[in-house]
């Protein structure tokens, strides 16, 4: 009989394959099959030989590879006695299902390994020089996610509380829904001038980050143009960039790029 194979959940961080675990690099050099999702930047997808990578991502609008299907092929796979990467951007259990697929690889009697990975809340706006903690400005972050199950009957995200909460809030996959809690926040009470940022593709060769308030930042977004993925920071933290932006390098060694679009005359955020 042939022996039962490993699965390894595995987090590729941001997007640049620097960033990388050095044992997440290994994994993706020795593994025999690597399912990997939309999110890991396309200069860690194309270090995979084409004949061992299998797209089970998932992208709202878009293509979409139903959970139930890469559960299943996770135990096919692993009970063909192949070494199996399971590959996601940013961390495995941050909005990134790695969670049901360790349930479900463990219902089935499967081995598996979970190997984190710096995730896109923390690293993304950390890259564009917003921390998301600051002592002058924010002595707690919540991350939420601004794509929930769209099978569930209402919302798990309580933007009123959130708005109370203070400190930093950083929202993944929420490029198509910003209108709708950005509002929700303001009707909840918080600042309409409070900073928010959009940074787009952290990491990767495209990255761009765009600036405004709670007030404009859905306006700034249709201006520039910002698409998934992108991760929003609202709080203060979010003006910190102002601040730094002259003095950044990005991954090149070069001074950072101005931000993606300018926010309307009059209106707040980068100049």
């Amino acid at each position: 009989m042939t022996a039962v194979g490993t699965v390894y959940l595995v987090g590729s961080g941001p997007g640049d394959p620097d960033l990388m675990t050095v044992k997440a690099a290994r994994l993706l050099e020795t593994a025999d099959v690597v399912l990997h999702d939309k999110l890991p930047g396309p200069e860690i997808l194309e270090r995979i030989p084409e004949e061992k990578r299998e797209d089970v991502g998932k992208r709202a609008g878009g293509e979409w590879t139903p959970q139930e299907y890469t559960n299943k092929r996770l135990v096919e796979l692993a009970r063909e006695g192949k070494t199996v990467v399971r590959l996601k951007g940013g961390d495995p259990f941050v909005f990134g299902r790695g969670g049901e697929e360790m349930e479900h690889l463990a219902a089935e009697g499967i081995p598996f390994e979970v190997v984190p990975g710096i995730t896109s809340a923390i690293g993304g706006p950390g890259t564009a020089g917003i921390p998301v903690t600051h002592r002058d400005h924010a002595s707690s972050v919540s991350f939420v996610t601004g794509h929930e199950d769209p099978t569930k009957e209402e919302s798990a995200v309580n933007w009123e509380a959130l708005a109370a909460t203070g400190g930093t809030l950083v929202v993944l996959m929420g490029v198509g829904k910003l209108p709708d809690y950005t509002a929700a926040l303001r009707d909840a009470g918080m600042d309409p001038e409070t900073p928010v940022a959009l940074v787009e593709r952290a990491t990767w060769p495209e990255m761009r980050v765009a600036t405004g308030t709670l007030e404009t930042i859905v306006g700034v977004r249709d201006e520039a143009e910002i698409e998934p993925p992108a991760v929003t920071v609202v709080g203060e933290v979010a003006a910190t960039r102002e601040r730094v932006v002259e003095f950044l390098r990005n991954r090149t060694g070069e001074l950072d790029s101005p931000d993606a679009a300018a926010t309307p005359e009059g209106e707040g955020g980068d100049e």
